[in-house]
């Protein structure tokens, strides 16, 4: 397996696959500017000369019209293209590699590290590929395939960039009870502490958030006072919106400007 482009993401999907139990050797980093790697992996700074089996496109997308030409003898029709790069289509990455055996957008988050993230994929391939990319997909968290494209930025703002909007919860969490009057370390570690006890909580759990939030909040208590100022109006799920509207929004633009270089 290429990986093409050896960025956060990149490197985190390969922590996540040797943690799974890939085999190093398995993979080529392919980066203009040698980094570190882990043991066993190979790192290039030039294009190899054979064609691997599966190439991870994970270079920035404005780099696509830029790169691709060079990559056309690697990914003939005995190569899978997996991309990460977001907000460019299927339409856009068949343009970019024509004679690929198969093509599928494949967009996880920075828990691939850690082998929980979701993972969305795209792309119409035939069995054979889709359990290929199926497997990749759950050593690094879960695979959640998409019937249909048009949604999938919007899915990438949710699952992809997500972790960074929730990281700001955590800080809001953690400056709001300063404000209160906290130590800021201790409101800070109170903060990470709750959020991760009630993930993993939820993750494990037969009933929904919405029903979990019911069950701490009795009525006319502290936390039912709480949930009313969240609850007002939808106020939370108004701002939530906005902000994956933003990202979603953010992606189609990112997809235009790749196209106007190519």
């Amino acid at each position: 397996m290429l990986i093409a482009g050896f960025g956060t993401m990149t490197q985190a999907m390969l922590t996540g696959w040797l943690r799974a139990g890939y085999a190093p050797a398995s993979f080529t980093v392919y980066n203009p500017r040698a980094k570190p790697v882990p043991g066993g992996v190979r790192m290039v700074t030039e294009w190899p000369d054979r064609a691997p089996d599966t190439i991870i496109l994970g270079f920035k997308p404005q780099l696509l019209p830029e790169l691709a030409p060079a990559m056309q003898s690697l990914a003939g029709q005995d190569t899978l293209v997996i991309s990460i790069l977001g907000g460019v289509g299927l339409t856009q990455l068949g343009e970019a590699f024509p004679e690929a055996g198969g093509i599928v957008r494949f967009m996880p988050n920075l828990a691939v590290a850690l082998n929980l993230s979701p993972i969305l994929l795209a792309g119409s391939v035939d069995d054979r590929i889709a359990a290929r990319v199926t497997e990749l997909a759950d050593a690094l968290g879960h695979a959640e395939w998409m019937a249909q494209e048009a949604g999938y930025d919007a899915a990438t703002a949710l699952a992809g960039s997500g972790p960074a909007f929730l990281y700001r919860v955590i800080d809001g969490f953690a400056e709001a009870g300063s404000r209160l009057g906290l130590d800021d370390e201790l409101a800070a570690r109170l903060a990470l502490g709750m959020v991760h006890g009630a993930a993993v909580l939820a993750a494990g759990a037969d009933r929904s958030p919405a029903q979990l939030a019911d069950e701490v909040a009795s009525p006319n208590g502290m936390t039912r006072r709480g949930l009313d100022v969240l609850d007002d109006c939808g106020a939370l799920a108004e701002l939530l919106t906005e902000t994956l509207r933003a990202a979603r929004d953010r992606g189609a633009e990112m997809a235009a400007e790749a196209a106007g270089k190519g």
